[in-house]
């Protein structure tokens, strides 16, 4: 049944050969990807991921022509026999071991920070109860031989073992100049400790152990909150990575075929493709016809049906024919290469702004360290040194407040059970919070405002038969195929409790679409190329109104009669109209942007009210096209998509959103994800960006705010009056602090 859209992509301009955009487009052969993975794999020790969902597009993509044309013997093709060198030499480096490690280091980082977090605790039990401050503060007492000795070397472990990974974050933001968090933290922890150790030795004063091991025991457990409410970086190479098989049916010259890995391929051998496999690299049909699905490469939702001297990409999947092709393209010189490469440029240049945390935590950094100086320099002109020091070593531990190590990560992680109890998987915390911002939002079509499956959207009975009659014949004879346009006729007759009647010899007609034997008459479902070539009548305005919209039209014929005209396309989703009608009352711009042809764009389009759409758009133009909507930064651009052809464009996008029934390849490479694969949940994530900004800013304010009073009281500029905050109070203020932040977190909600 390819024909039943073969004239669609041959007779209409608004429908190019794919492939014919994809010259300059580069990317991978499929041994390179999976030799490239295995080297990527060994760096990064990372473990392999589940396997791809690719099994719903495999069933969309199941070509309904049948064509078991025999593999014939090569022709023989002058080819230059170059070996694959570049594939050979490449430096599979060069696809970025930090995008493929980085999800597994980030676990490594989740389950250290949870060690550390354990041992600190248990070690800050003793350090509390034999901590002055702490028996000054309960008024009791606890003291015995080698007690404070004890208590130091406590402390230290707690010091060196849990401040470790403050003093590397510490160094890098000096590396960086850029204070933050761990900068304030490492000036806090490090003060107390040097302070504290001298208190025990050498001078006379109050050690601030306490507040040590309470500082790193709650900066370690707002560390680990707020990496476990995320899930790390992309792992989209990986998932590029396995669209591509791993051998090759190769054919000599006298048309054997033995199979081979990917790297020992040429150009200019020849492969054999059979039925339901994916194309292991790009090329040119020799011999054979198919439909090949390449939906999720290019969005194009129709099986486009490929004949001798048209091209096939990599990683698309064939029909139910059988196809010989001319090895075009290896390595970084195929498609899908191209598209791995445009993914990773985007995720590199994609910004990475400061956490709000770190912001706070950079300005207080500087002012701890200015008050801190100042009240050293004015006690010590009185000539106290101990006093002088006590209260500088007070400044600068309160200065780092406790509260602002857990305000972020218990707003980030209340924000996330939230988003997944709405059915939305937060990955990236920075670019999530760029919601909040969005001027305009990009869909694509093709599962994503589209359910990606097709639907009846006309019957066209003749005057001799019903509409009824016409789907049960149409139904029948379909039932036998698995092709996706077969598949929404008959959900349809389902629908409608219609029966289905027996047919015999079944039989599919190469480049023509099938018949079969139905009540004793012989029956056809044909392509409009079949109908003229037959010079069958029918009403030609009908079938250019339906044609104008972008629908694929199919022939239902008894002997040469004609029974009626059914219409199909890519079902709309219910939800999408209603979302872009909300968007547009919150005054954000709705774009579609898909790779399928104009008809069916702007139909949609037009159906969804949008306000713009871009059609026939290939993967690494959906990029640039994203990019020139954000307007060199001045808007700030989400995009939604569910397929690889949409990776990069997720990549580039402010915020990247990927439909849940979707690709890996999408998900992996996407901000948050939505699992209901409801396009609608894009205006949840919205909400929840924008109230978990207000809520993060108002733990902020608090975490940090009451610094401005309790900064000068802990300098002593009361002191002349008798007012002085001691450390065991500073200590009693920072608890009350964190516990009002814990409390507003919890008052999160989506609005």
């Amino acid at each position: 049944m390819n024909d039943k859209h073969q004239n669609d992509h041959e007779e209409s301009e608004s429908i190019p050969e794919p492939h014919s955009h994809h010259e300059n487009h580069p990317a991978t052969s499929d041994s390179e990807h999976s030799e490239h993975f295995k080297h990527l794999e060994a760096h990064a020790q990372h473990e392999h991921h589940e396997e791809s969902q690719e099994a719903h597009r495999d069933a969309v993509g199941e070509e309904h022509t049948h064509h078991n044309h025999p593999p014939q013997e090569s022709k023989d093709h002058s080819k230059e026999h170059q070996s694959n060198k570049d594939h050979e030499d490449m430096d599979h480096d060069s696809h970025s071991k930090h995008d493929i490690g980085h999800s597994s280091h980030h676990e490594a980082m989740i389950e250290d920070f949870r060690k550390r977090f354990w041992v600190v605790l248990i070690l800050s039990i003793p350090i509390i109860i034999l901590s002055e401050m702490v028996q000054m503060l309960f008024g009791y007492t606890l003291s015995f031989p080698g007690s404070k000795i004890l208590l130091f070397l406590l402390s230290s472990i707690v010091f060196f073992y849990g401040g470790l990974p403050f003093f590397k974050g510490a160094k890098d933001e000096f590396a960086a100049r850029k204070p933050g968090m761990m900068m304030l933290i490492t000036l806090a922890i490090t003060t107390s400790y040097i302070y504290s150790t001298l208190t025990t030795f050498f001078i006379q004063g109050s050690e601030f152990y306490f507040e040590l091991s309470t500082l790193i025991l709650i900066m370690l457990l707002g560390h680990w909150i707020e990496m476990r409410s995320q899930l790390g970086a992309s792992r989209a190479l990986e998932e590029l990575v396995r669209l591509m098989p791993d051998t090759a049916h190769r054919l000599d010259k006298s048309g054997n075929i033995s199979d081979v890995s990917m790297q020992e391929l040429v150009l200019g051998d020849l492969i054999l493709v059979k039925p339901g496999e994916k194309v292991p690299t790009d090329g040119k049909i020799v011999e054979g016809e198919s439909a090949v699905n390449e939906a999720m490469l290019t969005g194009e939702s129709v099986p486009v049906d490929k004949k001798p001297g048209m091209q096939v990409i990599g990683g698309s999947v064939n029909g139910n024919g059988v196809l010989t092709v001319e090895v075009e393209r290896l390595g970084d010189e195929t498609y899908l290469a191209q598209v791995i490469k445009t993914v990773q440029e985007a995720q590199a240049q994609k910004s990475r702004t400061q956490g709000l945390a770190d912001k706070a935590a950079g300005w207080l950094f500087y002012i701890a360290l200015a008050a801190g100086a100042i009240t050293f320099i004015y006690w010590i002109i009185d000539g106290e040194i101990n006093f002088a020091l006590e209260r500088m070593v007070t400044v600068l531990v309160i200065a780092c407040p406790h509260a602002l190590g857990l305000a972020v990560p218990l707003v980030n992680a209340v924000s996330t059970s939230i988003a997944a109890r709405n059915g939305l998987l937060i990955r990236n915390r920075n670019q999530f919070e760029e919601g909040r911002d969005v001027d305009m939002i990009v869909f694509d079509k093709t599962g994503t405002l589209t359910k990606g499956e097709f639907g009846v959207t006309d019957l066209i009975p003749s005057e001799s038969i019903s509409e009824e009659e016409l789907l049960i014949i149409a139904s029948s004879l379909e039932s036998q195929s698995e092709h996706p346009i077969a598949v929404g006729i008959t959900r349809l007759a389902q629908e409608r409790n219609l029966p289905l009647e027996k047919v015999t010899n079944y039989e599919n007609l190469t480049g023509a679409g099938l018949k079969a034997d139905l009540r004793g008459k012989t029956h056809f479902i044909v392509s409009p190329g079949e109908v003229d070539r037959r010079n069958i009548t029918y009403d030609k305005t009908s079938f250019e109104e339906v044609s104008s919209e972008g629908k694929t039209v199919v022939f239902v014929l008894e002997e040469n009669r004609l029974l009626g005209l059914i219409t199909v396309m890519d079902v709309i989703r219910e939800t999408s109209k209603e979302i872009i009608a909300e968007l547009k009352e919150l005054g954000i711009e709705s774009v579609m942007m898909t790779g399928d042809n104009d008809k069916v764009a702007n139909y949609i389009g037009k159906q969804l009210e949008l306000s713009r759409v871009y059609s026939q758009v290939l993967p690494d133009q959906k990029s640039s096209k994203v990019k020139q909507l954000q307007e060199n930064g001045t808007k700030k651009v989400a995009m939604v998509g569910d397929g690889v052809n949409d990776a990069p464009a997720l990549a580039t996008a402010d915020l990247g959103i990927a439909i849940g029934a979707g690709t890996n390849v999408a998900m992996e490479t996407a901000d948050v994800i939505l699992v209901n694969s409801d396009p609608k949940d894009v205006l949840s994530i919205i909400k929840l960006s924008k109230a978990t900004y207000r809520k993060t800013i108002e733990n902020l304010l608090w975490a940090a705010g009451y610094n401005i009073i309790a900064i000068p009281l802990a300098a002593g500029i009361l002191a002349s009056r008798g007012f002085v905050i001691t450390p065991a109070i500073g200590a009693a203020v920072m608890s009350l602090s964190t516990i009002i932040v814990a409390i507003n977190a919890q008052l999160l909600k989506i609005e």
